[in-house]
């Protein structure tokens, strides 16, 4: 399978690492905004080109990855590139997901292509979680807790704001709700009573207290990422965040409580977590995994937008059906 990567940041040095454990699949080259003499990537001889010329590798690339962040980038790389390309990205924005499939649906089939959106962690395998637990135990109630961790996606948001030159943004899951849900309490949360959320902010050079201020209520008041949430902002120097803040941990906990039994005399508990070193090394490699199976879907003839709910197990996997039922079944 020949992939190509759309962006190298840390989302495309993921993927690059990804495909070396995957012994199927081959990079092919590596696009960027950038002057591609300043991009120095880890795969030996392959090009790294200039975003202009990728429709130079239309017959070379099975599958594109495109790793461009959500707030800007993927509502319109997506689409575009579906044009061309079989693709895949991680769109995370959960509110804006009916129409970016819809926008990126009518690029792909009408081009005859295959695109798999919102793919990694969340959404992507919490997703299919919610999904098993929902069909499993009808009656109850869902829960998806995020972190402590940073969000990449949020992260990058902060970074669009004018005056920032750099930031993280840390998801923080209160503890008192967690162990309420746990319990089968049932607790019926909102949105601010499950998380908060920590950011700490790099401001450009020459920064006012007007400045700061500004830079303060854009982030608190961002609709889809923190008008919903307590959150803190807190600016410190590069130096700081680059000594204290430069891993990308991440994690979370999908969980659905429920009743079973004649008269729903039995409290269950379904709970599915992630405990990760490195968000995007994490959300690289369930990419890659489901970029095998576009492009497997692709080899069938099916065409438009996907997501993971349409993607059959057994489609991620390098394994034969025969393998797969001898060794994991």
């Amino acid at each position: 399978m020949k992939i190509g990567i759309l962006g190298y940041g840390n989302l495309g040095k993921g993927i690059e690492c990804a495909i070396k454990q995957n012994k199927d699949c081959e990079l092919v080259a590596v696009f960027t905004r950038r002057d591609p003499s300043t991009v120095k990537i880890l795969t030996a001889g392959v090009p790294v080109e200039n975003v202009k010329d990728i429709l130079n590798y239309k017959d070379k690339i099975d599958v594109l990855v495109i790793c461009g962040g959500s707030a800007t980038d993927l509502p319109e790389q997506t689409p575009e590139y579906a044009k061309y390309f079989n693709v895949i990205d991680s769109f995370d924005t959960h509110a804006k997901v009916p129409q970016h499939f819809a926008n990126v649906d009518k690029a792909a089939k009408e081009s005859q292509h295959t695109a798999l959106i919102s793919c990694g962690w969340d959404p992507g395998l919490f997703s299919l979680n919610r999904l098993y637990a929902n069909c499993v135990l009808p009656e109850g109630n869902d829960y998806t807790f995020w972190g402590k961790g940073v969000s990449q996606g949020h992260s990058d948001a902060i970074r669009r704001i004018k005056g920032v030159k750099d930031a993280r943004q840390y998801t923080v899951p209160v503890e008192s709700a967690l162990k309420a849900v746990r319990a089968c309490e049932n607790p019926e949360l909102t949105t601010r009573q499950k998380h908060t959320r920590e950011c700490y902010v790099v401001a450009e050079d020459g920064a006012t207290q007007e400045d700061l201020k500004r830079i303060e209520n854009e982030i608190k008041t961002m609709p889809n990422y923190f008008a919903d949430y307590d959150t803190t902002v807190t600016f410190i120097s590069q130096e700081e965040l680059n000594k204290n803040h430069k891993e990308i941990p991440h994690g979370g906990f999908v969980i659905r409580t429920g009743k079973t039994g004649w008269d729903k005399e039995y409290n269950n508990v379904i709970e599915y977590s992630l405990k990760l070193d490195s968000n995007p090394a994490f959300t690289t490699s369930v990419l890659v995994a489901y970029a095998r199976a576009v492009y497997r879907m692709s080899k069938e003839g099916q065409t438009g937008c996907k997501t993971v709910f349409d993607v059959a197990p057994a489609y991620l996997s390098p394994l034969s059906g025969e393998e797969i039922r001898a060794h994991l079944l």
